[in-house]
């Protein structure tokens, strides 16, 4: 399961190829779509100067699932503990019969929802990356999910977000178990990532089938 100990390279090197733009050792999604960047090998000796090739200096670039020893000049923005788990047999993906599927077209009201409840980074074109699927009531988008990275063989579920009038109606899950549907449908397994603070959101993942591979980073630094 290598390419789930660096997904975001996985996933721009391959699945997402379409929307990377960098060099051999460094790739990244458009600012619109999403702040992620794939790292090929941390250890390499011209990476560093490789990211500034695509970044430039005193830009902000994500080293999320990664933490490198920063050479003189480059500066930490910041760094939250997280986790990522990934499905085992116990987890029943279904069908959600009330999801509709997202587009463009309902861009604006997905960064509403993202504005409201804060579920992690989310743009303008993010909804490119993947399925995205949402729950409206009296027309209005009060629920949402859908994919985000994809390393080889896996699709990340993310932008798990339920509007706070609206929570406590199992309604995150019934979206979570029609991503997976999906996912598995296309024979891939599914995998989540979640702040290591967010103990509730955990303890609901892991009740629907998924389970801790490894605790992780997020975070970024500030190029020199």
């Amino acid at each position: 399961m290598i390419s789930l100990d660096n997904p975001a390279w996985s996933s721009l090197s391959g699945a997402h190829r379409c929307l990377a733009e960098g060099n051999e050792h460094v790739l990244r999604y458009p600012a619109d779509v999403s702040p992620f960047v794939g790292v090929r090998d941390w250890e390499h000796p011209e990476v560093w100067d490789a990211i500034l090739d695509v970044f430039g200096h005193g830009a902000e670039v994500s080293v999320s699932h990664a933490e490198p020893l920063l050479p003189e000049g480059w500066t930490p923005v910041f760094s939250i503990p997280g986790v990522q788990l990934v499905q085992t047999d116990r987890l029943v993906p279904r069908p959600e019969p009330e999801a509709v599927e997202l587009g463009a077209a309902d861009s604006a009201e997905m960064l509403a929802l993202v504005e409201r409840t804060r579920p992690g980074p989310f743009h303008r074109r993010t909804h490119e990356m993947g399925r995205y699927v949402g729950i409206r009531r009296e027309g209005r988008l009060i629920a949402m999910a859908g994919e985000r990275l994809h390393p080889a063989g896996w699709t990340e579920i993310s932008a798990v977000a339920v509007d706070e009038q609206h929570r406590r109606q199992g309604l995150a899950s019934r979206l979570v178990l029609d991503v997976a549907f999906h996912v598995q449908q296309r024979g891939d397994r599914a995998l989540l990532h979640a702040s290591a603070g967010n103990t509730a959101a955990i303890a609901g993942y892991e009740k629907l089938g998924f389970a801790l591979r490894r605790r992780l980073t997020f975070g970024a630094v500030r190029t020199p």
